[in-house]
């Protein structure tokens, strides 16, 4: 009762002083300040009736932000979605895999096929599951460094289902021998950085609170994100290096920080979306070791050794990162994937698929998380971008073997991910890593070296 009155007062009016723009999807009036005079704050100033003085128009540059229409010329110089020039480790479609091919091909809509080209589809999957390919193994982890926080009563439900994923990835990293000092840890979709977070909380010890020389993390992440937690370790002694960039453009090879020490790097992800997974193996198994590939894997560069370099944070010359110690992955959203990025394209030509039963495949992954459920109810509280609703094939399949089904596309895509990793010289493996109560996209793709690197 309390709750269903605390919901009433919020839609009865606004706040004194505040916004009156009523927020449909919060259900509740927007909390943001109104001018003086005014009924309605900046960002919804286009609903005064008298247009609020000067018009409110959408940034050309962001259309999530509007802005006064006499100042635009003044805000596109300072717009934070403005091109700014470009880092030394940006270099144009360095991982976005080669350009050749079938990687122009439309995205294939299920709903355009025929039954006959859909019971096809089903086929070619469940033959290319007949052989080697190993199903994922249930290992649910934790590690003490969040103990405290997930038996503390503040959090929700939301915040603890991202604990317990968070302490499952740092268990197995752990368990692999991935989480210790004297490394760089790359945070590939880093978002607000929390994982990363919870690596310098784990790796905190009295003796090193305040040092850094044995210990660095970049996160790296496209958007601009809000309320990161690196922030607020900027005292803390420790490395922490945000790197805003596409991976699909990053060449690690000449990152400044990790070129200084070259520290050995450990690649880590939590939900890292569809292509993003692709590009982030290539970034971090194929330019990253450029440097090394006239040297066996376990040495490190000479310092007389050349390295081109120039522009923003000029990485030092004869530079290059460490060895790549091994990575820990959670994926998801596999109907993100792109052909022309993915890393498993031999594995799939082997099999005699190609860029069509791929798209198709991407496409039919979504039954394994939405089936016919709203695609806001799968349960991970996280962001992503669903599906579309014109690829329910109706009568031809019932939800649970649409769900079956989705499993093994995500399956079959994930195991050209570890024959990637193989070629590469790693060792992979494919985990449900987690509950599927607490997340749908509950697999997690680890590998470390065939060959351990000397220290």
């Amino acid at each position: 009762m309390k709750a269903a009155a605390f919901v009433s007062y919020n839609m009865a009016a606004p706040e004194p002083s505040r916004c009156c723009f009523f927020v449909q999807k919060k259900k509740r009036f927007c909390k943001m300040v109104a001018g003086k005079g005014r009924k309605y704050c900046g960002e919804h100033a286009t609903m005064e009736e008298d247009g609020g003085g000067s018009r409110r128009i959408v940034c050309p540059l962001d259309p999530k932000h509007t802005v006064s229409e006499d100042k635009l010329q003044k805000h596109l110089k300072k717009c934070n979605s403005r091109e700014k020039a470009k880092p030394v480790y940006f270099v144009q479609n360095i991982n976005a895999g080669s350009a050749d091919g079938d990687e122009t091909l439309r995205q294939v809509s299920l709903s355009e096929l025929s039954r006959t080209e859909l019971e096809t589809l089903v086929d070619k999957l469940k033959t290319a599951f007949k052989g080697e390919l190993l199903r994922s193994e249930d290992s649910v982890q934790s590690h003490p460094a969040l103990h405290d926080e997930l038996h503390n009563p503040k959090n929700g439900d939301s915040a603890h289902k991202h604990l317990k994923q968070q302490s499952s990835i740092l268990g197995h990293m752990e368990e692999l021998g991935l989480l210790g000092r004297g490394r760089c840890f790359v945070e590939f979709g880093a978002g607000r950085g929390k994982l990363s977070h919870w690596i310098h909380e784990a790796l905190k010890t009295c003796e090193h609170l305040k040092t850094c020389e044995d210990l660095q993390l970049l996160l790296v992440e496209r958007c601009s994100t809000r309320f990161k937690v690196d922030g607020k370790h900027q005292d803390a002694g420790v490395q922490f290096e945000r790197l805003q960039v596409d991976i699909q453009h990053l060449d690690l090879s000449k990152v400044p920080l990790l070129c200084e020490k070259k520290l050995p790097l450990v690649g880590v992800g939590k939900h890292l979306c569809g292509a993003a997974t692709d590009l982030a193996l290539r970034c971090l198994l194929e330019t990253a070791g450029q440097s090394e590939e006239e040297e066996p894997p376990h040495k490190r560069l000479r310092p007389s050794e050349p390295r081109s370099g120039g522009g923003l944070g000029s990485a030092p010359t004869g530079c290059g990162p460490g060895p790549v110690l091994g990575l820990t992955v959670a994926l998801c959203c596999h109907h993100r994937c792109d052909w022309r990025h993915y890393v498993g394209q031999q594995f799939f030509l082997q099999r005699g698929l190609g860029a069509r039963e791929f798209s198709a495949f991407c496409r039919m992954s979504s039954w394994a998380t939405c089936g016919l459920r709203p695609t806001n109810q799968r349960g991970d509280g996280e962001e992503h971008e669903p599906a579309e609703e014109t690829d329910a094939v109706n009568g031809f399949l019932s939800a649970s073997e649409r769900e079956q089904l989705g499993r093994l596309c995500k399956q079959l895509i994930d195991h050209g991910r570890c024959h990637f990793l193989q070629m590469k010289g790693f060792s992979s493996k494919l985990t449900r890593y987690i509950s599927s109560d607490i997340t749908l996209e509950n697999v997690l793709l680890t590998a470390v070296p065939l060959t351990p690197h000397s220290s």
